[in-house]
């Protein structure tokens, strides 16, 4: 049986389905849009602080604009 997961949307989403949300299981980290919520990304806690670090160093500021 699948783990229920407690999923959790981002406060910078928008009002028109633009929601990204992301969960937890203790060793990994889950990340979907709530449009598409069976398409998700897993990744190590590790590997998502440095990629949030990059984000907010503005490493990928350029797929924005």
């Amino acid at each position: 049986m699948p783990q229920i997961l407690n999923w959790q949307k981002s406060s910078f989403s928008g009002n028109q389905a633009n929601c990204v949300e992301i969960a937890s299981d203790g060793e990994l980290i889950h990340i979907r849009e709530s449009d598409d919520p069976a398409a998700i990304i897993s990744t190590t806690k590790a590997k998502l602080a440095a990629w949030l670090q990059g984000a907010k160093a503005g490493e990928f500021d350029h797929f924005t604009h």
